[in-house]
């Protein structure tokens, strides 16, 4: 077989992956992507992980995630900040206000809300979930979002779709990379304070 043979099962499993971009609304990956969890690029350098200057009123060990400006910022000590390129909701799907990290996990499974199978009717196949996964749209690790100890479906989680950072895309969740989720999560604690404007 040649390197240019593309097999069924390739197609299929490939096809899966952009379907799955959970919280996503159909945006597809760049020319030339190739699959594969070895690679988890920053298209964008705007979007690349850094530390940055904190001029924000949060004390440190807060998450406060601008969707305006498309960046997740790690409140730290001494007027620093971890920043992180983030994708948002679309127009009227995000999620606004404070709430605690009430729950983290890796690999984490994922079920479409019925809310998101009434919006796109196509998510109904994956009513009974997805097991955690390389082709699970949360990717690597999600952190759960509660308020008043109750879950508000709202996550801050990784990605298959790592193109998609940058952009208003999901049906509400905030995306990382994966190798941001990654580190947020080494780094955010349950109980965390998020503060999402």
């Amino acid at each position: 077989m040649d390197k240019h043979h593309i097999t069924r099962r390739g197609l299929v499993l490939g096809s899966l992956a952009l379907m799955l971009s959970a919280c996503t609304s159909g945006d597809g990956p760049p020319l030339g992507y190739r699959f594969g969890f070895a690679m988890d690029p920053d298209f964008d350098p705007r979007y690349r992980r850094r530390e940055v200057a904190y001029t924000g009123s949060e004390p440190p060990g807060t998450i406060v995630v601008d969707t305006a400006s498309r960046y997740l910022y790690f409140v730290e000590a001494g007027g620093q900040a971890t920043r992180y390129g983030v994708a948002v909701g679309e127009e009227g799907l995000s999620f606004k206000g404070e709430a605690t990290i009430g729950y983290k996990a890796e690999w984490p499974s994922w079920k479409p809300t019925s809310d998101m199978i009434q919006r796109k009717p196509r998510l109904a196949q994956y009513a009974d979930g997805i097991p955690g996964g390389p082709l699970n749209p949360l990717g690597a690790a999600a952190l759960y979002l509660y308020q008043g100890g109750q879950d508000t479906l709202f996550r801050l989680h990784g990605t298959n779709a790592p193109w998609s950072i940058g952009r208003a895309v999901s049906n509400g969740c905030i995306r990382l990379t994966n190798a941001n989720i990654l580190d947020l999560y080494s780094r955010a604690r349950v109980g965390t304070r998020v503060v999402v404007i």
